[in-house]
């Protein structure tokens, strides 16, 4: 595995130095990010390769695609500067509302492994490759294809709801095992209002079994988030929604001992719709 981070600059390992690509001019660079729905393309690769490939094919009012391949990077966004390979792209056609585009076996053994770091912050995402292929350097290279986050510790969890999706929508084992195994109290936060849900788990299957009936429909029942849901789409959710873990107790806690503390942190945070426009909690 490779990894830069902590190099002197001379001793940096550049992109040129591992894949010499003639003819750069052939291609464009596709630095897809997170789009205006709030969908991070980091979380579409790991859910699913052909709707990742329909991000290649998405053709604006300008033909930007006016080259024959496309060599596809994805925010990395967990970590500033840094982008995942997509892949290798050959425009097939270009027609008049979506390009067609295959993927290239050319560089398929990094295609989800190699992290190259770029400050890249341009709002144009499909720029000319031989501007910036002299200056990616190599980050890391990681011993298998990126398939969602490590869970971070019940301390650390910030989900937007397109990673909680991807989470869930993968069974990833490490999410899984540990909340499945815990109790506890959450909130739901709407990064567009500021308004904020404090909800809690204590049946079987502990947070996992909670949180995988937001991922299925947005609201997890909660009147007040599926009236909300109702009329903006599950889209809003992808775009708005962070859940965060407040606190977690054993799976062997009695329930009223969590609903108790669910009470609390409604309280403390003032939740519910009586206070106003703050609130998501209608009790």
């Amino acid at each position: 595995m490779i990894d830069n981070q902590a190099a002197p600059n001379n001793s940096r390992i550049l992109l040129r130095d591992i894949w010499p690509i003639e003819n750069t001019s052939d291609y464009k660079i596709h630095f897809a990010r997170r789009n205006e729905d709030g969908v991070q393309p980091l979380e579409i690769w790991v859910r699913n390769k052909n709707d990742w490939q329909s991000w290649q094919e998405t053709k604006g009012k300008r033909n930007y695609f006016n080259r024959p391949f496309i060599f596809s990077l994805i925010d990395f966004y967990h970590e500033k500067d840094i982008w995942l390979f997509g892949g290798i792209f050959r425009v097939v056609k270009r027609l008049s509302d979506r390009y067609k585009v295959e993927l290239l076996a050319e560089g398929a053994p990094f295609i989800g492994r190699l992290k190259l770091r770029s400050p890249y912050r341009s709002r144009q995402t499909r720029v000319k490759f031989e501007n910036y292929y002299n200056e990616f350097t190599v980050e890391e290279i990681l011993r298998e294809p990126y398939s969602g986050r490590i869970f971070p510790g019940y301390e650390d969890i910030d989900l937007s709801f397109d990673e909680l999706e991807t989470i869930v929508g993968h069974n990833l084992p490490d999410w899984r095992a540990a909340l499945e195994s815990v109790k506890g109290v959450y909130l739901i936060t709407d990064g567009k209002t500021g308004r904020q849900y404090v909800g809690s788990a204590y049946g079987e299957q502990g947070i996992w079994s909670r949180w995988s009936e937001y991922a299925d429909s947005g609201h997890g029942g909660n009147d007040e988030l599926r009236t909300l849901v109702k009329k903006e789409g599950v889209k809003y959710c992808h775009a708005n929604f962070r859940l965060a873990l407040l606190e977690q107790r054993s799976a062997r806690t009695p329930s009223e001992v969590i609903l108790n503390r669910e009470r609390f942190w409604k309280d403390i945070l003032r939740t519910r719709v009586t206070h106003g426009k703050q609130g998501l909690n209608r009790n």
